[in-house]
């Protein structure tokens, strides 16, 4: 997973670096350039010279009055002090000795740059087109892109040091992509542990994996000591009902099931009812798959919810379609509010913009990936995983 986004990501972030550092504007915050720090120094010498070459005052004659001396005197220094202030005022500089502030202003002028905004824009375009074409949603990409420019625009960046910090910020922006999620068994457990059943509704397009899915996530449960009862809710299709009677065989569990064409709802009520007068501690509602754009499967899906109440409303969307799997997401959780994500085919997808999209489109936790068609191959999550699996761990 990942593998020709890491490639491409590793390959923009070096060209962003190079143009970056090429183009960086040689300023410190508040200080002038080398040429104004220049004329300014030549500037304050001739003063210097102008005050050397004055000629010397007059002796004072002794019969002179004090008070006759300092009236003469003290405009002298008055128009010197305002002069002095004058200058100060223009350079806008901490109070510090001629050579402190030259050396403080090459010292920054060489080891740090900065990143005009409109430079940014120029340079940004490049990973933009990168994460466009690995299916990375306009969501995400503008949150990265508002990360970059609050750590990298008009900041002083240490000259060698621009891909580390574009890297870094890369990684926490990417990291902040991702809702926080949840243990899912351990919560299953809280819910039997109160002597009922925890409901699992799996909801999801046609093809997108929820049968292969429910039989997975039931032999996970069954690892953790949990008993499963399987509701076969999608009964518009024949060959579904079939799939998950071959899995609950090979599992050994429960299989409620209607004929086809059956009320939905109906079936899933049925494997509470089995559940609750069988000490089973979770029941699995599979549900047809429909377009999202199917407004009549959209509002039966609903009616199976208001029937079932599920404490978990899962959605399963395959990793490898991209930006499809992100907008499915949005319209099924707008329609019965989901509360976690499963990406099957996960192991198949070498772009990885559903992984990285989805959870921050619908704010909402990615719980596993489906990395095969074995019954063991479901991986719990993790986003510290994706950020090293695209290059970007510390």
């Amino acid at each position: 997973m990942f593998g020709f986004l890491k490639k491409k990501l590793g390959e923009v972030i070096s060209r962003f670096s190079e143009k970056a550092t090429e183009t960086l504007v040689e300023r410190g915050s508040t200080g002038p350039s080398r040429k104004e720090a220049t004329w300014e120094a030549k500037e304050e010498k001739k003063e210097e010279l102008k005050e050397e070459k004055q000629p010397a005052a007059k002796p004072v004659p002794a019969a002179r009055k004090a008070e006759e001396v300092k009236a003469e005197v003290k405009p002298r220094e008055k128009e010197k002090e305002e002069k002095k202030e004058a200058k100060e005022v223009i350079r806008e500089e901490p109070k510090k000795g001629f050579f402190g502030r030259i050396t403080s202003t090459v010292t920054e002028a060489v080891t740090t740059t900065r990143i005009s905004e409109a430079r940014f824009e120029e340079l940004f375009l490049d990973l933009e087109i990168t994460l466009l074409e690995n299916n990375v949603a306009v969501e995400a990409i503008d949150k990265i892109k508002a990360d970059l420019k609050g750590s990298l625009v008009e900041k002083p960046l240490q000259r060698g040091k621009v891909e580390e910090a574009i890297r870094k910020t890369l990684r926490g922006s990417v990291e902040g992509l991702f809702t926080s999620g949840y243990d899912l068994k351990e919560k299953i457990k809280e819910i039997a542990a109160g002597k009922k059943p925890a409901k699992i509704m799996f909801v999801g397009i046609n093809g997108s994996g929820k049968t292969t899915t429910i039989a997975k996530m039931t032999k996970m449960l069954q690892d953790n000591k949990l008993k499963v009862v399987i509701a076969a809710s999608d009964t518009f299709r024949a060959a579904a009902i079939h799939q998950l009677q071959e899995h609950a065989d090979k599992l050994g569990v429960k299989l409620i099931k209607h004929d086809y064409g059956a009320d939905p709802a109906a079936v899933a009520f049925d494997a509470m009812k089995y559940a609750e007068a069988h000490g089973i501690d979770a029941v699995l509602i599979d549900t047809a798959g429909r377009l999202h754009s199917n407004v009549n499967l959209m509002a039966e899906m609903e009616k199976v919810a208001r029937v079932a109440k599920p404490d978990f409303k899962i959605f399963i969307g395959e990793a490898i379609t991209g930006n499809d799997c992100v907008e499915q997401a949005r319209k099924f959780n707008e329609a019965i509010g989901i509360d976690g994500i499963i990406l099957a085919k996960a192991d198949v997808d070498e772009k990885g913009g559903a992984a990285i999209s989805v959870s921050y489109v619908t704010n909402k936790p990615i719980l596993f990936l489906g990395t095969g068609q074995g019954y063991n191959d479901l991986m719990p999550f993790s986003a510290e995983a994706v950020v090293e699996s695209l290059g970007l761990a510390a």
